[in-house]
């Protein structure tokens, strides 16, 4: 497989190095001093590219991905709010487009038990739940995608949670997350149901990129060939 690399910084180069172990070529690799070299024709020298930049550049990238026909797995996060724009691209150039807030297998099994146990949670009003993410200073956007994945799902589960907010929750509706900036911190996400008589904690500690990378390699093989819109449940049937 033959990747273009769009973003070349910690997590491009962790990419890099995951893919040529498991034989892969990277053909094309675009930052901040190559820019000129992100070309329609540079692109389609590449299998599928893998994009991983920052939430203001996102998703111009990928629409140049799509517009020149390769296949293009986000990992960026904080553009979601661009959702739609990105799907109708994808449409408008029958195109293959991957996206996810967290690539790790391990997160996105978390994910799953996030869902089921918050499902169990909704029938037991005395648990208040709250949440909590710590990631590295280099982190641009709060709160981590990861953890507004996780925070979705507890409120399609717990009815009396109406939105998150960023903060310490100010009503009873609200779902709480605060998000922490130290070093060195690849990311922790964690969620916690308390009452007056005991507490209920699960969480998720990732301890380097490799789990990310590894996620988006996969990610990237899987896609070469589709065409549609696809994430992590594509992927992991789950």
């Amino acid at each position: 497989m033959k990747i273009a690399l769009i973003g070349y910084g910690k997590m491009g180069k962790a990419i890099e190095q995951i893919a040529q172990q498991q034989g892969h070529e990277v053909v094309l690799r675009i930052d901040v001093n190559n820019i000129a070299d992100f070309t329609p024709e540079n692109l389609r020298k590449a299998d599928v590219a893998i994009e991983f930049t920052r939430p203001e550049t996102a998703v111009e990238n990928l629409k140049k991905c799509l517009e020149a026909g390769t296949p293009v797995v986000v990992g960026t996060t904080g553009w979601l709010q661009h959702l739609e724009e990105a799907k109708a691209c994808c449409a408008q150039y029958n195109g293959a487009l991957f996206h996810s807030s967290n690539y790790s297998i391990g997160v996105n099994i978390f994910f799953a038990v996030n869902r089921y146990l918050a499902q169990m949670m909704s029938a037991h009003p005395q648990y208040e739940v709250r949440m909590a993410e710590t990631h590295h200073t280099q982190k641009l956007d709060a709160p981590s995608g990861t953890a507004i994945t996780l925070a979705e799902g507890i409120l399609e589960q717990i009815g009396r949670k109406k939105q998150w907010v960023n903060q310490k929750a100010e009503s009873s509706d609200e779902l709480s997350i605060l998000s922490y900036r130290v070093d060195p911190a690849p990311g922790t996400h964690e969620i916690y149901y308390e009452s007056a008589i005991d507490n209920i904690e699960i969480r998720h500690t990732a301890h380097s990129r490799e789990g990310f990378a590894s996620g988006a390699v996969q990610a990237a093989a899987w896609l070469v060939g589709k065409k549609g819109i696809f994430g992590m449940s594509d992927l992991l049937g789950f």
